[in-house]
């Protein structure tokens, strides 16, 4: 996340979601689950994309997948 958005200050737990982050808008959405979707060899459904509240849902479907 900090590489993503290229912060190195940002302070990222499980709870951390989107309002937390400044630059984290729709865009950036889709283009950080394309990275991850590559990084984890992984394939999001657009209502899972949607869904997802906080890292820490992102990380349980990631783990999920795996």
């Amino acid at each position: 996340m900090r590489i993503f958005f290229r912060d190195d200050t940002l302070t990222i737990s499980m709870a951390t979601s989107a309002n937390d982050i400044d630059d984290w808008d729709s865009l950036n959405h889709m283009t950080l689950i394309s990275e991850i979707e590559k990084k984890f060899n992984v394939q999001f459904e657009f209502y899972e994309i949607m869904d997802f509240e906080n890292i820490g849902e992102l990380v349980n479907s990631i783990q999920t997948k795996l």
